[in-house]
C-alpha cells in the first residue's frame, strides 16, 4: 500500500502540476499517454507497470485518476495547475456545497471569497464528510456551507468532475455561510 500512496501523490504530480517532471507529453486536455507515462516514470526511477497503474486507478479513494475508454490515456479528473481543458459541461448544482479549508485562512475567504488561485477551479464537496477530510489537510478544519444554486441562478457556471467534485471559478464571499 505505501508504494501505491507513493505512486498516487507521484502521478498527482505529474497528470496534475508538472508533466515537464518526467517529460511526458499532455494533450490539451489533460491525457497522457499509458505506454509513455510508465516509461518516463520507469526512466525516473519511480518504478510503474501497468497493473500498478490500474490498481491506483481503480482503489483511490478520491478517483482522482481516469483511463480513457481502451486504456490507452490516462489524466487526472480535475486539480490541475497547468492548463488544460476537461472538456466539462456546465451543471446545475444541488442547493448547497461544502468547501473544507483551514482556520487561518477564514479571514482572507470572508474579505474575497474562494479563489481558485493557482488551479483552474474552486473545489467543493457535496457533504460534509468529504469537505471535512480536505479542511483536516492544513490544520484545524472549517467547514463553509455554499449557496449554489443561489449562485446558479446568479449566473454562475458549476462543473461536476468524473470523480464527483463539484467544481466553479469562484465562489464570491456573499454565497458562503461561515
Amino acid at each position: 500500500m505505501k508504494d501505491l500512496k507513493h505512486i498516487s501523490k507521484f502521478l498527482s504530480l505529474v497528470l496534475r502540476h508538472k508533466p515537464e517532471e518526467i517529460e511526458v507529453a499532455m494533450d490539451a486536455q489533460g491525457w497522457v499517454n499509458v505506454d509513455e507515462l510508465i516509461g518516463k516514470c520507469n526512466q525516473s526511477n519511480n518504478k510503474l507497470d501497468f497493473e500498478m497503474l490500474e490498481e491506483v486507478v481503480v482503489t483511490s479513494d478520491k478517483q482522482r485518476f481516469a483511463f480513457n475508454d481502451d486504456y490507452t490515456k490516462i489524466r487526472a479528473n480535475q486539480g490541475h495547475t497547468v492548463n488544460v481543458d476537461l472538456q466539462f459541461e456546465p451543471t446545475e448544482p444541488i442547493e448547497f456545497l461544502y468547501h473544507g479549508t483551514a482556520e487561518k485562512f477564514i479571514n482572507e475567504i470572508k474579505s474575497n471569497g474562494l479563489q481558485k488561485i493557482q488551479r483552474l477551479h474552486v473545489h467543493l464537496s457535496k457533504d460534509l464528510e468529504t469537505a471535512v477530510k480536505v479542511g483536516t489537510r492544513r490544520g484545524k478544519p472549517v467547514i463553509l456551507k455554499i449557496r449554489a444554486a443561489e449562485m446558479h441562478l446568479a449566473g454562475y457556471s458549476f462543473y461536476l468532475s468524473q470523480n464527483g467534485v463539484w467544481l466553479c471559478n469562484e465562489v464570491p464571499a456573499k454565497y458562503i455561510e461561515f
